[in-house]
């Protein structure tokens, strides 16, 4: 069982800049690939960014690439997503995922075994 916990989200004007943290707990933190999905109201969800197990392949949703970045830390088992020029489409909730199945990462929801409780993040126009 792997026990996440996302924090840092919250009210920012557009072009702003937020920082999700995400805690993991329970497992090998290392076992895992890593996963940013956000759901808007009314829309499905949607994968955001990925991070493989060592943390070197990554994979950015186009409309955040050049904007977002992830990161994860080993030694605190944490991972990040640095939100910068934030815009009104980015509102949603964001969830941070893991799942130990995948070559690298995937970006399909269905295969990701653990999820947190959400954060959200509102960007004002």
């Amino acid at each position: 069982q792997v026990h996440l916990v996302e924090s840092g989200g919250g009210l920012v004007q557009a072009g702003g800049s937020l920082r999700l943290s995400c805690a993991a707990s329970g497992r090998t933190f290392s076992n895992y690939a890593m996963g940013w999905f956000r759901q808007a109201p009314g829309k499905g969800r949607e994968s955001v960014a990925a991070v493989s197990r060592s943390g070197r392949d990554t994979y950015y949703a186009d409309s955040v690439k050049g904007r977002f970045t992830i990161s994860r830390d080993y030694a605190k088992s944490m991972m990040y997503l640095q939100m910068n020029s934030l815009k009104p489409e980015d509102t949603a909730v964001y969830y941070c995922a893991a799942e130990r199945s995948s070559y690298r990462y995937t970006t399909l929801p269905d295969e990701y075994e653990y999820w947190g409780q959400g954060t959200q993040v509102t960007v004002s126009s």
